[in-house]
């Protein structure tokens, strides 16, 4: 989205509305409760969240003769790994409620006075921490109080359960068809696999001897492959209302959640590759085959339950692989997910029920379909490490970084590759005696695939995965091997007064006055960066357009960049501290000095916020708020610095 001068500069956002209430426990106890309405499109941050991520929301109740009882708890709200920070994130939208309970030591006051400290996002823009003061109103009482006393609520991590700040039905709606597609090419895999490919024939011999027309057998074949569908979707909505669409929804990130899937998937690997069988009890198996035998609609149901049991050593880990990836997602992701695995298994044994000659052209059983069991059981294994990739990330343990990540990766693929070359045999493979064209084919693209890997290993970006394994900089040599921040080619040069290296390593400058002077000296433009330590919009400017070659170029070749965090907690010295002409608060911070001359200069507090400047502060073009668009930001420097030239 991009956003221009037209649609926030020149505005102040204040999407956060404060109101207070005060419930009566008993005559010495209290609920001091604060209410938060926030406006549509823009969230809050919750209290309790982990140093280096967002500003968390902080009470400062100032009291005299009462004492708080607890902590101050907040709603449940939404909770998520952010994949900037990559930490726990705990959000709020549209409203939120704060409370505290509270007991006079003395007679009750009749108002207690409190500060809260917070800072909300939306989908573009960041505004700094804010603070507001809080009036608490107690009924019936009868003194007055001072306000001289401070407790801050105290700061500390909870467990993490959702999976994205800002949804948006657009991007659920591509959830959903990723997971139908998904889930249907997965139900084609499996009709490849040894218990279900060689039920095909001989469910369409039950059809063509039980049906006395061709009308009747293609109509039973249809109710056949509609039985199908329902009992896979109906295990769909038992999951989803097991859990609860939310709940599910709520588990992407959970530790716990991860690392039992991440188990759960090495066995249903183990059993592809031949370690041992997932089962239904026979008895089971017994019991709904004799049911098939009833004939009628009754019977053709059961039989396609006959078939989803017979075939669930094959179907069992591949189900439940999908169940487990849509659970992630929440909703009615696995009615969805089952949807489109029915389907496609409904398919191929509706047709052929209906039009049996068409089985002349199915290949005849064989070796290949365990071949095909055993590749579907490694892409399990791979896609396990990244559920207990998960688990290491949202746990910052570090124990399964980058490099190990991607060495397991290369070690399955690889093992996969030389399985496909024949090298390497398992319990339930034929002899071989030659390899197939198709399956040297696959063999040379996973052979392919894991040389591709290699390079991640030395800092290539892998963006093909891009997703699957952690961060570039969650590694152990985030800046390749043999690099650090300050030894990399670009990174020589000494660094100038008051100057560090930022972002992609651009000689940046927190100072605004130390930048200006550089600035003159080396006679460039200058690009004041408002920024935020917990801006995710920042940082993903910073990775994802700022890492552009030729934008890259310029940042560092021709223009100087001063970056301001507004967010900055560092106090300020007691001689420069102020009281700001614009919003009347004191400033006391670096962050706050910073945040005030942008609302001060540029009537806007929300970032990013870019502007190009001259030697005198004035500006050489339009500011800039975020702008994931490569060539329009690219432009947009270049006009800058244009002018700055004439």
């Amino acid at each position: 989205m991009l956003l221009f001068c037209g649609s926030i500069f020149g505005q102040m956002y204040n999407p956060v509305k404060w109101s207070t209430a005060v419930e009566k426990i008993s005559e010495k106890e209290y609920l001091l409760k604060a209410e938060a309405t926030i406006q549509a499109g823009w969230h809050l941050y919750g209290q309790y969240i982990e140093e280096g991520g967002p500003s968390p929301t902080a009470f400062a109740f100032k009291k005299k003769n009462f004492e708080l009882l607890g902590k101050t708890t907040e709603e449940k709200g939404h909770e998520v790994v952010d994949k900037i920070f990559d930490m726990k994130i705990k959000y709020f939208e549209d409203k939120a409620l704060f409370t505290q309970k509270i007991k006079f030591t003395s007679d009750a006051v009749s108002n207690i006075a409190a500060e809260v400290e917070f800072m909300v996002c939306d989908d573009s823009n960041c505004l700094p921490p804010s603070s507001e003061e809080l009036v608490f109103k107690i009924p019936n009482a009868k003194n007055v109080a001072s306000a001289d006393e401070t407790v801050t609520a105290k700061k500390e991590t909870v467990a993490v359960k959702k999976d994205k700040i800002d949804p948006d039905k657009k991007n659920d709606s591509k959830g959903l068809l990723s997971i139908f597609i998904i889930a249907f090419l997965s139900g084609f895999a499996a009709l490849l696999t040894p218990c279900v490919f060689p039920m095909i024939p001989m469910t369409v011999s039950y059809f063509t001897k039980q049906s006395k027309t061709k009308a009747a057998g293609i109509r039973n074949a249809l109710i056949y492959g509609f039985s199908i569908v329902i009992i896979y979707v109906l295990l769909g909505s038992i999951v989803t209302a097991v859990f609860g669409a939310d709940s599910l929804n709520a588990l992407s990130t959970n530790v716990w959640f991860n690392i039992i899937f991440f188990v759960l998937l090495v066995v249903f690997a183990s059993s592809f590759l031949g370690a041992f069988e997932i089962m239904l009890p026979n008895a089971l198996a017994n019991k709904v085959d004799s049911q098939a035998d009833r004939g009628g609609l009754i019977g053709i149901f059961f039989m396609a339950l006959a078939l989803a049991i017979v075939s669930f050593s094959c179907t069992g880990p591949i189900v439940g692989t999908l169940l487990v990836e849509a659970a992630s997602k929440g909703g009615i992701a696995p009615i969805v997910g089952m949807l489109g695995f029915s389907i496609a298994i409904a398919l191929p044994f509706s047709l052929f029920a209906a039009f049996p000659g068409w089985l002349n052209a199915l290949p005849k059983s064989g070796g290949w379909l365990n071949t095909v069991k055993v590749v579907l059981g490694f892409l399990e294994l791979a896609l396990a490490f990244k559920f207990l990739s998960n688990a290491d990330l949202v746990l910052q343990l570090h124990w399964l970084e980058r490099e190990v990540f991607l060495t397991i990766w290369i070690a399955v693929f690889g093992t996969l590759a030389f399985y496909l070359f024949g090298k390497i045999t398992l319990p339930h493979d034929s002899p071989l005696n030659h390899i197939s064209v198709g399956r040297l084919s696959l063999g040379l693209l996973v052979l392919s695939f894991t040389i591709y890997l290699i390079p991640g290993l030395f800092g290539a970006p892998l963006k093909l995965i891009s997703g699957f394994p952690p961060p570039m900089h969650y590694s152990e040599s985030p800046y390749g091997v043999g690099f650090s921040k300050n030894t990399g080619t670009a990174n020589t040069e000494s660094l100038p007064d008051g100057a560090a290296y930022g972002p992609q390593d651009i000689i940046t400058f927190h100072d605004y006055d130390k930048g200006m002077e550089f600035a003159k000296k080396t006679g460039k433009p200058v690009l004041l960066d408002f920024t935020g330590y917990a801006c995710v919009n920042c940082r993903k400017m910073e990775e994802l357009v700022w890492s552009d070659p030729k934008v890259l170029g310029v940042l560092k070749n021709e223009i100087v960049l001063i970056s301001l965090y507004v967010d900055d907690k560092k106090e300020l010295p007691e001689s420069e501290q102020y009281v700001s002409e614009t919003t009347g608060k004191k400033i006391k911070t670096i962050g706050n000095k910073w945040s005030d001359l942008q609302i001060k200069t540029y009537k806007a507090n929300a970032q990013p916020f870019y502007v190009i400047v001259d030697h005198k502060s004035a500006n050489l073009t339009e500011p800039s708020a975020y702008n994931p668009d490569i060539e329009n930001y690219y432009n947009w420097l270049n006009s800058g610095i244009k002018n700055f030239k004439k």
